[in-house]
């Protein structure tokens, strides 16, 4: 069964949301190949939402230095709240 992280990143500003978006947009397939979908959602002017599906724990975890690494290079980044979580329905 898949899994999900859903990661809820808050920027100084909503000028550093943006820039982080476009990076996230351009950088995530090649940054997270094990990704089984990627989603990025803009929310309230400094806040980002990305939600990444896995195979499974492992390829999740796999995952975990790419991610940290875009995490610390981005200076503007004020705080990350994380939930994993088994995907019950995906539809599109």
């Amino acid at each position: 069964m898949s899994v999900a992280r859903i990661t809820t990143v808050t920027f100084s500003s909503q000028e550093a949301a943006d820039v982080a978006s476009a990076s996230y947009v351009e950088n995530s397939p090649s940054d997270f190949p094990e990704a089984e979908q990627l989603l990025s959602v803009k929310a309230d002017g400094n806040k980002l939402v990305a939600v990444t599906l896995y195979a499974d724990l492992d390829a999740m975890e796999r995952a975990s230095a790419s991610r940290k690494k875009v995490l610390d290079a981005n200076q503007d980044v004020l705080s990350v709240d994380t939930m994993v979580g088994s995907v019950e329905l995906n539809h599109s």
